[in-house]
């Protein structure tokens, strides 16, 4: 059983014998699959359906090419048990129907394919079997109609030359009977007015008439036809003469001149002479409406005007001679170039004449419109008479409209400022309303700020329209460099800048003695103004016009740097000047508090001096004003008893006191050696020292210029005993309110003290007031 189960193994159907005729059965199906399998390029293991063994000679490999049955079926019955060989005899039968009925498929699907080539290859057959008929049919018809095509000819040869000879000797007589009637052909066209026919009659003509002249029939023609032709050209030449009929009319009547034999030279002159008429006229009327009386049109309206009846007019002339007068050469073509350079300066004139009235607004759209439709209306005459140059001239009144543009530009900025100013003056100048302050300093500092800001950035608004990029002279050389670098940047925007802070600095250079009419709050809002710029604004505005207007230009600007340094040193002039200006206004009331009093007749003193209280309001409302724009700034370390310490003066007092035996008209030398030799010790005040951006700074330098003018005027005056007194009261007085505001109290106590001391020199009976006395005294006033 084992045996015959065996034989029933894979590969083998029941009962094969490798002997047997069934033996070949097997291999004739594996040929005839691998057949099918090159037939749809298909290997052997693609057909499997499983990936390629390890061993492509292995022959226990059912799927291989080099399978043996019997080494298959030796390693079955050593290696499976037979309920394995059984399990794989049902497998393999099974496997065996699936291939047969795969086959079995195969074979139908190409039996029909094969059925469908057959039928159609069998219908080409027919197909061309009657395709062969009919060109034997189509042969036999050709070769009978090429002979009676040969039997024709043979036969109509001899009537083909004569109907030849007398198609002939018709042509010739109809010639002939052309050349006998020209002369009334031409009469009548002229009565008619048919100038172009008559024309081209005469040319026809003119070659056979030349050539026959000798003959005597012939020259009668010739002379009729000059006589018709030249009464032709008299009517051409007046009807062009007129001038009545429009441009294309009039090169018609050239053409015709032209066309009979009329000299080109004269008829390109008269043919200009016409077109400058129409052409001043054209520009009469356009100078008429620039005329004072009527007003004058907008200036888009000008330009389009312009544009189709010169320009336009212009092209029409330049077209219509360069296409008459080409035949004369480059001097033809220099004699247009003339006429069109002096007729078009004559247009250009009156355009500039027309844009230098548009000054006023800030607004550039309607302008560079105008612009934009004058270059592009120009374009056509430039590319026409390229020799004349038109387009360069347009293009130069653009860049000088741009440039003048810039200018009015700048100077609206300017205006602006120094309408911003005015305002500012008008601010600070108008009476304060009970109950309702007006605008403060930090206000109208931010109201200066932006308003300038705002107009800048307008400004840089307009001139950018010049570069847009549907502008038709936007992408020319000066509009993509030198316009952005030199005109924008450079002229409006740095020239604004620098005309700011020069406008600045003329209010430092005020005459008078106080100042002119220069408010101080207005030079202290300058300097504050000029100290943003250099510290933000300078840098944001340039930032913005570099973004805005690209920069191909390689010439040099200014640095940021640059403008920033310039600007501070503006806002540190403006700042100084206010310094002086404010402490020159109290040394004015300190000068003539001392001068106008008698110091050694006045009484002991019970009070502080008015004038003094009036110096500390007066400081501390410059404290409040520029607290409003500065920063508080650096002081150094105050001491506990700044308030309440009555300075070293009356320490000095005391030594005078012990010197005052001394001090008699014998000895003078010897206190003024003492002084002296005093004040080499001393630390040195620098007066004019120069002033930081911070309050504290402001205010030291204003009180310093204030005590300095206290001393030169208490120097120059003789005191008694109680005038003495009254100084080292106000001195005191000074000293308790001062202090707080400079950046080193001992420089008020130093001046306050050199005063006092000053005063006590000059005085000849120098008894000073008890220090408590001084105290109540200050204290109560």
């Amino acid at each position: 059983m084992a045996a015959a189960a065996a034989g029933r193994g894979p590969g083998c159907g029941p009962g094969d014998s490798p002997e047997g005729p069934e033996a070949e059965a097997p291999e004739r199906r594996r040929k005839a699959h691998g057949m099918l399998k090159l037939y749809y390029g298909l290997s052997e293991v693609e057909a499997a359906g499983r990936p390629a063994g390890p061993d492509p000679l292995d022959p226990t490999d059912l799927n291989g090419a080099h399978f043996d049955p019997e080494v298959y079926l030796d390693k079955l019955r050593r290696e499976c048990p037979l309920a394995q060989l059984m399990d794989s005899e049902t497998d393999m039968v099974r496997q065996i129907r699936a291939l047969d009925s795969d086959m079995q498929t195969l074979v139908y699907e190409n039996y029909n394919k094969f059925i469908s080539a057959t039928d159609t290859i069998r219908k080409m057959k027919n197909d061309f079997r009657k395709m062969e008929d009919e060109m034997d049919r189509l042969a036999t018809n050709m070769a009978v109609i090429t002979d009676f095509s040969a039997r024709i000819s043979a036969t109509l040869q001899d009537r083909h030359e004569r109907i030849t000879k007398l198609a002939g000797v018709h042509a010739l007589l109809r010639k002939l009977q052309f050349l006998f009637e020209l002369p009334s052909r031409l009469t009548k066209c002229v009565e008619l007015g048919a100038y172009g026919q008559a024309v081209r009659y005469q040319g026809r003509a003119r070659a056979v008439l030349q050539q026959y002249q000798h003959l005597p029939s012939f020259r009668a023609i010739q002379d009729d036809c000059q006589v018709i032709t030249a009464r032709l050209a008299q009517q051409l030449r007046q009807r062009f003469r007129e001038g009545g009929s429009g441009a294309p009319e009039q090169a018609e009547c050239v053409e015709l001149l032209l066309a009979l034999g009329e000299p080109a030279e004269e008829l390109c002159e008269e043919f200009l002479a016409h077109g400058r008429a129409r052409l001043e006229e054209e520009l009469r009327s356009l100078e008429a409406e620039l005329g004072p009386s009527p007003p004058a049109p907008d200036v888009l309206e000008f330009t389009d005007r312009g544009g189709s009846g010169f320009v336009g007019g212009l092209c029409q002339v330049a077209a219509a001679y360069q296409e008459l007068f080409a035949a004369q050469g480059p001097a033809g073509a220099e004699k247009l170039a003339a006429f069109a350079r002096e007729l078009g300066s004559r247009y250009f004139a009156l355009v500039e004449r027309r844009l230098a009235q548009e000054q006023g607004g800030s607004d550039n759209s309607l302008l560079v419109r105008a612009l934009d439709r004058f270059h592009r209306r120009l374009r056509a005459p430039g590319a026409l008479l390229a020799a004349a140059g038109l387009a360069e001239a347009a293009t130069e009144i653009v860049e000088r409209v741009a440039r003048e543009r810039l200018g009015q530009h700048l100077q609206g900025l300017q205006s602006a400022f120094l309408g911003c100013l005015t305002d500012v003056r008008q601010a600070l100048a108008a009476p304060r309303v009970a109950g309702k302050e007006g605008p403060g300093l930090a206000e109208l500092l931010a109201n200066v700020a932006s308003s300038t800001l705002g107009h800048i950035k307008a400004s840089l608004a307009s001139v950018h329209l010049f570069t847009a990029k549907e502008v038709s002279f936007s992408n020319k050389p000066y509009f993509r460099g030198e316009f952005c670098s030199q005109g924008v940047r450079e002229s409006l925007i740095v020239g604004f800048i620098r005309s700011m802070c020069q406008t600045a600095q003329n209010f430092c250079e005020s005459p008078g003695e106080k100042g002119g009419a220069t408010p101080p709050a207005l030079l202290l809002l300058l300097s504050r103004l000029c100290l943003d710029y250099e510290t933000a604004t300078i840098s944001y505005i340039l930032t913005l016009t570099d973004e805005q207007f690209l920069v191909q230009d390689q010439s040099p600007v200014t640095p940021v740097s640059t403008l920033c340094a310039e600007a501070r040193e503006t806002a540190r002039r403006l700042l100084t000047h206010y310094v002086k200006l404010q402490g020159l206004v109290i040394s004015q009331m300190l000068r003539k508090s001392v001068e106008t009093r008698d110091w050694l007749g006045t009484l002991e003193p019970r009070n502080v001096r008015a004038v003094m209280k009036r110096v500390v309001e007066d400081t501390t409302a410059i404290d409040v004003q520029v607290g409003l724009l500065y920063e508080e700034g650096v002081r150094k370390a105050q001491s506990s008893d700044s308030s309440k310490r009555t300075f070293s003066v009356y320490s000095s007092s005391r030594q005078q006191g012990r010197y005052a035996p001394s001090y008699t008209p014998s000895a003078p030398m010897d206190t003024n050696l003492l002084s002296n030799i005093q004040k080499l010790f001393s630390e040195r005040i620098d007066v004019f020292s120069p002033v930081e951006f911070n309050k504290v700074s402001v205010l030291t330098g204003i009180i310093k210029i204030s005590l300095k003018t206290l001393l030169e005027c208490v120097r120059l005056r003789t005191f008694g005993r109680f005038g003495l007194q009254q100084v080292q009261v106000d001195c005191h007085f000074l000293q308790l309110y001062l202090w707080r505001f400079v950046a080193d109290e001992e420089l008020v106590h130093l001046l306050l003290d050199e005063v006092v001391a000053s005063a006590a020199l000059r005085c000849p009976d120098p008894v000073p007031m008890e220090p408590s006395v001084v105290e109540v005294i200050c204290e109560r006033g």
